[in-house]
């Protein structure tokens, strides 16, 4: 059985927003390092969680490079998304801090990039990673639907004359609860 159409549009939006997140966590370890060239622990953590972010898109690329339901690991998706919510979590963590605080940031950071000059630079990288936190939702949403079409596809079977049926679960052995849904 070959890939619906719209799984394989949602497959290639999938890509793409983990491509971008590549990119513009590339963009923001550099930023990072154009601040300071040995960066603090501060600038160290920052690109930790860029490096984290690569990580994740990489990961999901991995995930659900061939489109067979057979081949995407139950373990490797669970740890993609909990790996994607810490990073969009930390990624939106920081770009608050970066566009409150930015003056402060920098002083932690320990620039010796002018003042003026490591603000604005400070400011691409919040920018960078409001986008990275937009899309690691997007890219949350987007595994999710993939899973869950791949469970949808292991649950319909062929039948001897070419007719698609689904799966039903032998409910016999279910106890009877009084709110139990009967179909």
């Amino acid at each position: 059985m070959g890939i619906s159409r719209s799984k394989g549009n949602t497959h290639n939006i999938f890509l793409l927003c983990n491509y971008i997140l590549l990119g513009s966590a590339s963009s923001c370890i550099f930023l990072t390092i154009s601040l300071r060239l040995f960066p603090s622990l501060s600038g160290i953590s920052l690109i930790f969680l860029h490096t984290l972010t690569i990580a994740t898109a990489v990961t999901g690329c991995s995930v659900f490079a061939s489109s067979t339901a057979a081949t995407t690991s139950d373990r490797l998706y669970g740890a993609h998304m909990v790996a994607t919510v810490l990073a969009a979590i930390f990624q939106g963590a920081v770009s608050v801090l970066i566009f409150t605080r930015t003056g402060d940031f920098l002083r932690v950071l320990k620039s010796y990039v002018l003042e003026e000059d490591g603000a604005v630079i400070l400011k691409l990288a919040g920018g960078l990673c409001i986008v990275m936190f937009c899309l690691e939702w997007v890219v949350l949403v987007l595994a999710f639907l993939l899973k869950y079409s791949d469970y949808l596809d292991e649950s319909v079977v062929d039948d001897d004359d070419g007719k698609f049926q689904r799966q039903e679960e032998d409910l016999k052995d279910w106890p009877s609860y009084p709110f139990q849904l009967k179909l």
